[in-house]
């Protein structure tokens, strides 16, 4: 007789493959049309809140991995605080001023179109680029699965949000802290414009390095200085020395630092002898001529002169270097700055006298002026050898940059301000002790960057940007800070726009009852840093109510750890320059993904892996749980290969899951845990630990840590063991029995931590599950959206879990031999006796099941010692069972094989 059909197989619809490339759609679809976002904020009214306030992506081409990991980081962590209980707000944004839309505009219609277009146009242009961006990259990210009020972005081209940033700026102005003045900046002549710290990459570069002889107007000895850029010695006004430090003069009348004479003399610079020593202060304010021009350079005495490398005494060209301008305002040195916008040299070099054959030098760009000043420098040059070095490029047009002087605005980091009178290096510094990183270290990173920054430069001589829109008196050169100019312009720029500074004359512009005179006016024309526009974000975001953003201070800022230097530091000086309040609470940043040898990403190197074509083969779930999987505090490794991997991964939870729906497809009510059995309290006990763990990961954001925890148990102890313990009973106990219902109910339970535990990461399969689940786990739940937190309940386990994985493990290899040599086909056909206590206080079912044996007791058994083992000195004898095989649950319990055994005989009858 066959008694398949009596067995109480599992049994569920939710299906074994995720088909997730083609389902995923469908699904984010839909909930974008109900509007689930907006349901996740009325389902958590009156809940404590988290704000998530996101750092803008630029709006131009399409999302790369690195956003992909960004975004999806982020939406892990507000769903992770959303199914905690919280009310949350993810309001997403875009960069939409700046340099790279404004290249992208100008590649398009190229340089000589751009320079005829009337300003207006060429911002017009810009701000379709931007739009058309904004809705192809909102697309993507929706396709990551990532929720958020996508309908109601925020976009720092929208006119009340470009009102907004001139707003702080003018806060920033009103508090003393905005200063126009002729100081050396990072200057990109490729794009010609200014720039940031922020805006300023690292690459190699072959520089001369050269080390030429100053003559001394007085002594008979010259003061050599070392240079990696020729270029600047036209400007030089200045040689610094360090005045703690000892100097010599050698017998071929040179003057140098005494800790660096072993090295130049090595380095065949100098070839004497020590003759004397020489004290740097007696130099001070004297004179060494420039043997380029025969003009003076002051000998000045400056803390920055380092003993590491060169001569000890360096070249001093104000209008080229922080150091030198910082130096050079203390001794009254000139600030000369003969190179133009383009990188080339002008007129100053005719007026300035700066070579004796200027007309070769005229117009010609900088870097290629260093052949020409070698051979000029003739005897001079005393060594010169061509040297590979890190030195700051464009981060657009990827070419060397120069400092350069320029008339540009700043925002002071050492003028004291405000209630409490300190600097804003020093409100910034304060503010970083008590913030919260993940992880710690980017505190001190932060801290670092903070104490050695310049003061911020935020002007920019472009077009597609917020114009720093000021007026100018003609005749007294003073700038217009009225607070009713002020804010009539930002009332302006609300209704029409900034492009308004461009196209209206400044009578409109201009206060009516300012009582000024619109004929005495001129408008500045610089813009404002792109780095400015996403610093003023949390004033303009979160402090305006144009949006349902959350509150302020956010609690987190996550982006990756380049934006120590950038976005962290613009909105903390922005903030704290205007308002003197931090605008986050804590700080999470992430690395960067390179490729499986971990190697950067590019095209040449053929190592891209693009989110499309990851969709289009895996799904966004598997992105999902490599961005969860990945230790995101280091960079992260992707490629075809870890992706595999991840899959794989996704499979073993999604079939586990499937297993522990399929056994519960019959359970109306969860048994009390009182009433459960030993192996039952076991799991539960055993889930109960290694949830707390995850929890206690996720609620630090480590989320690879808690799934690997999770992989651990799901794995070894559910799947491995008690699934496996539990399917004779689920299959072949009476429908009702209480093992069976209280296994039953163990699943029922783990299944709904496991899908409370996972909705932040794996949202779409957990919505699937809840789709198929039975009652008992989804109870009045719609979707994944209205499910409840699961706290799981604490379980005592009496069972010493100890001995008996042992005892299990040594059983296993005991019959390792026995089912090589076919002595047996399963393990059903054997009993266990044995005199162990831990194991026999379970009773014969729940101890035969831990086995997977027919039987275990202490009974001495009639059938022949197969094998055995021992666990602490007692004794395990294993045995062919004495009974006959049951056919309908196979177990050895029957008195012949024609007849059930009295388990099956009652079940059925």
């Amino acid at each position: 007789m066959d008694y398949k059909e009596s067995l109480l197989l599992p049994k569920t619809k939710f299906p074994m493959r995720g088909n997730l490339p083609q389902n995923e759609p469908k699904k984010y679809k839909l909930w974008d049309e109900a509007k689930v976002y907006d349901r996740m904020k009325q389902n958590r009214k009156g809940a404590p809140s988290f704000t998530l306030h996101d750092g803008p992506p630029y709006a131009n081409g399409h999302i790369h991995i690195g956003h992909a990991l960004n975004k999806v980081l982020k939406d892990i962590i507000v769903k992770y605080h959303y199914f905690d209980g919280k009310s949350v707000r993810y309001v997403p944004g875009w960069d939409c001023h700046g340099l790279p839309i404004e290249q992208k505009v100008e590649e398009k219609i190229g340089s000589t179109k751009k320079k005829e277009l009337p300003k207006s146009k060429i911002r017009e242009l810009c701000r379709a680029h931007a739009s058309r961006f904004i809705d192809i990259q909102r697309d993507e990210f929706k396709k990551l699965g990532v929720l958020g009020d996508w309908d109601n972005p925020y976009l720092t081209m929208d006119f009340k949000f470009e009102a907004n940033i001139y707003r702080e700026l003018c806060a920033i102005a009103q508090q003393g802290l905005l200063v126009q003045r002729s100081k050396p900046v990072y200057w990109s002549w490729a794009a010609q414009t200014a720039l940031a710290e922020a805006e300023v990459e690292y690459e190699d570069k072959t520089s001369p390095s050269i080390y030429v002889a100053f003559k001394h107007e007085k002594l008979d000895a010259s003061v050599i200085i070392w240079t990696t850029t020729p270029w600047t010695l036209p400007a030089n006004t200045g040689i610094a020395l360090n005045g703690e430090e000892e100097y010599v003069l050698t017998s071929d009348k040179f003057i140098v630092a005494k800790k660096l004479y072993n090295s130049l003399i090595e380095e065949e610079v100098i070839k004497g002898d020590i003759v004397d020593s020489i004290n740097p202060k007696d130099l001070e304010n004297s004179h060494a001529i420039n043997p380029l021009n025969g003009r003076e350079s002051k000998i000045i005495l400056g803390e920055h002169v380092e003993m590491e490398a060169g001569s000890g005494a360096v070249h001093t060209a104000p209008g080229h270097g922080e150091d030198d301008y910082k130096v050079g305002l203390r001794y009254g040195l000139d600030v000369i700055m003969p190179v133009d916008a383009y990188g080339k040299y002008d007129e100053t070099i005719v007026r300035e006298k700066l070579f004796h054959d200027t007309d070769k030098y005229l117009g010609l760009h900088v870097f290629k002026a260093n052949e020409l000043i070698l051979e000029e420098l003739g005897d001079a040059l005393l060594k010169h050898v061509d040297i590979r070095h890190s030195y700051p490029h464009c981060w657009r047009t990827h070419k060397p940059i120069i400092f350069r002087a320029t008339k540009q605005w700043f925002i002071s980091i050492d003028d004291e301000y405000g209630e409490q009178n300190k600097t804003l290096r020093q409100n910034a510094l304060d503010v970083v002790e008590n913030l919260t990183f993940y992880p710690e270290w980017g505190r001190n990173r932060l801290k670092s960057m903070l104490d050695g920054r310049p003061d911020w430069c935020i002007s920019r001589q472009r077009d597609w940007g917020v114009p720093i829109a000021f007026f100018r008196n003609k005749k007294t050169d003073e700038i217009i800070f009225d607070e009713k100019v002020l804010n009539f312009t930002a009332m302006v720029f609300e209704q029409k726009g900034c492009d308004a500074w461009y196209d209206l004359p400044i009578e409109e512009l201009l206060y009516p009852g300012s009582g000024l005179n619109p004929e005495d006016l001129e408008k500045t024309m610089d813009i404002l840093d792109v780095w400015f526009d996403s610093g003023s974000t949390q004033n303009a975001v979160l402090r305006s109510r144009n949006y349902d953003a959350g509150t302020f201070p956010a609690d987190m800022y996550l982006e990756g750890s380049d934006q120590h230097r950038g976005w962290f530091q613009s909105s903390l000086l922005t903030t704290l320059a205007s308002s003197e309040i931090a605008p986050y609470k804590s700080i999470l940043t992430h690395g960067f993904t390179v490729d499986e040898k971990g190697e950067k990403m590019s095209k040449s190197k053929g190592n891209v892996v693009a989110p499309d074509k990851v969709m289009k083969q895996y799904g966004s779930e598997i992105l999902r749980l490599w961005v969860a999987m990945s230790d995101y505090q280091s960079d992260l490794k992707i490629s075809d290969n870890i992706l595999k991997q991840n899959a794989e991964l996704y499979r073993k939870i999604r079939n586990t899951a499937r297993f522990l729906l399929a056994n519960v497809d019959d359970l109306d009510v969860i048994v009390d845990v009182e009433k459960m059995g030993s192996l039952d309290t076991w799991i539960l006990a055993k889930a109960k630990k290694v949830f707390d763990e995850i929890e206690e990961s996720f609620a630090v954001y480590e989320f690879s840590k808690g799934l690997n925890k999770l992989n651990n148990f799901l794995v070894v102890d559910l799947s491995g063991i008690y699934l496996d313990v539990c399917k004779d009973r689920l299959y072949c106990d009476d429908k009702n029995d209480i093992h069976r219902r209280s296994s039953q109910s163990a699943m029922a339970i783990i299944a709904k931590k496991l899908i409370s535990t996972l909705s932040c990461i794996l949202t779409y399969t957990m919505d699937e599950l809840l789709e198929f689940a039975p009652e008992v786990i989804k109870g009045e739940t719609k979707d994944i959206f209205d499910f409840e937190k699961l706290v799981l309940p604490t379980v005592e386990s009496k069972l010493n879990e100890e001995v008996l994985l042992k005892a299990k493990e040594k059983f296993s290899e005991a019959i390792d031999t026995l089912k090589k040599d076919k002595i047996i086909k399963s393990t059903l056909e054997l009993q266990i006796v044995t005199s162990c206590e831990d194991v026999l206080s379970l009773g014969n079912t729940e101890a035969s099941d831990w086995f997977l044996v027919s039987s275990v007791s202490n009974e001495a058994s009639s059938t022949e010692e197969l094998a055995s083992f021992e666990i602490d000195d007692i004794k395990f004898t294993v045995s062919k069972a004495a009974q006959e095989k049951c056919p309908r649950c196979w177990k050895f319990t029957s008195v012949d094989e024609e007849t059930l055994c009295s388990r099956c005989e009652s079940v059925l009858n």
